[in-house]
């Protein structure tokens, strides 16, 4: 029954190198020269990208066991056209996680352009607005929306995976790092002593 949850979370991770691969501006650059070498790199961004985005929603939409939280059980929310209703706290929690996730999404999408946020290629530092309060607001949105979704569909396990979800957005955020270090060298260097990676203060929001 599971067994497609287990899947689409061996797919996420199974993605972690291409991404890595795909960061790596300047050797592939190196290796197949700057026009060839960017294409290659703009390719496996959006292979690992989208095929992430992809498997972390069969991480929320696979079968699994279902959960309530025991406090407000008799308010729930039901779904017309399907076996399935949603407890009111459940639901609460879901519409705060996902606007503030979607909002930290969106304008950093909106700060570096979605052709930057699916090839992971950047051709500045952006330090205003979202970028003034986390690094990575894209990944701290996603993470936020995906506590958020789970709880909307009570999915036990997409929710038990929470801890691996912020592993890999992490270590992604790393290489990422590491590799923007490498092509903006002081100018980035700077901005992460400014700015946290992905845990900022609550008012900062």
């Amino acid at each position: 029954m599971y067994i497609w949850f287990f899947i689409c979370t061996l797919g996420a991770i199974a993605t972690i190198p291409i991404h890595f691969l795909s960061v790596e501006h300047l050797k592939l650059q190196g290796r197949y020269g700057k026009e060839k070498g960017t294409k290659i790199g703009d390719i496996l961004g959006l292979i690992s990208g989208w095929g992430f985005f992809i498997f972390w929603i069969g991480i929320w939409i696979s079968p699994q066991p279902r959960f309530s939280i025991p406090i407000l059980q008799n308010l729930s929310v039901s779904v017309p056209t399907a076996d399935f209703s949603i407890p009111m706290l459940h639901l609460i929690i879901f519409i705060s996680f996902l606007t503030l996730g979607a909002w930290l999404a969106i304008n950093g999408v909106k700060q570096t352009t979605l052709k930057t946020a699916e090839t992971h290629r950047t051709e500045k530092i952006v330090t205003k607005g979202v970028y003034s309060i986390v690094r990575h607001p894209q990944y701290l949105g996603g993470l936020l929306a995906h506590v958020g979704i789970s709880f909307l569909l009570s999915a036990s396990y997409s929710l038990l995976s929470t801890p691996l979800m912020g592993v890999l957005i992490f270590l992604i955020s790393k290489k990422e790092e590491k590799e923007l270090i490498r092509e903006f060298g002081k100018e980035y260097e700077d901005y992460k002593k400014k700015v946290p990676m992905l845990i900022t203060k609550a008012h900062a929001l």
